[in-house]
């Protein structure tokens, strides 16, 4: 069973090796940048609020057009609003993303990404740290400054997260919206 196993995962790295040495363009991309938070925690009688924060990803481009993201991302709420409590939020989110790069100098893309994200106390009704589900589908656009340094003006994503609210046992979904802009760096 192990030694199927282990050929298995050979053979699927194989693959991969021989999709990233056909493919044209750099084979990794680095994006670091702000990030704005939307945060709509799904309770009633709680407005939404808005945190600020960073984002960084790492994609590995696997064909021209198909890349596998890691995307982790911080972000600090000072006060939320109508309490005296303050918070972060943090997202660890992976998953395909699919670009274009035939558009000259400009390269949309767009991802489905899924993961955790981690509260600390008081962001999303929660009162303790607490970790759920997250997911988020959007896409952006790169421009291509120079050969190995692009700028990424806007990203925008749908992120949803799953955190329970209070002392419930059931959990409540917080549609929240992300939008980021920052630097890609190309190898």
């Amino acid at each position: 069973m192990k030694l199927k196993f282990v050929l298995s995962l050979l053979a699927v790295l194989s693959l991969f090796g021989a999709a990233a040495h056909a493919q044209e363009g750099p084979k990794i991309d680095v994006f670091v940048g702000y990030s704005y938070l939307q945060a709509n925690p799904g309770v009633r009688g709680s407005d939404s609020f808005h945190l600020h924060g960073g984002t960084a990803s790492v994609n590995y481009n696997l064909k021209s057009w198909l890349s596998a993201v890691a995307d982790f991302g911080g972000y600090n709420q000072g006060r939320v609003p109508f309490t005296r409590n303050s918070g972060t939020l943090g997202t660890y989110l992976f998953g395909p993303r699919v670009s274009y790069r035939h558009f000259g100098k400009l390269t949309p893309f767009g991802q489905v990404l899924f993961g955790a994200a981690h509260a600390n106390p008081q962001v999303f009704g929660t009162r303790n740290s607490e970790n759920a589900f997250a997911m988020a589908v959007g896409g952006g656009v790169d421009y291509q400054l120079f050969r190995h340094i692009a700028i990424r003006p806007i990203e925008g994503d749908y992120l949803l997260t799953r955190f329970r609210v209070g002392t419930l046992v059931s959990r409540q979904t917080e549609n929240n919206a992300r939008i980021s802009t920052g630097f890609v760096f190309r190898f």
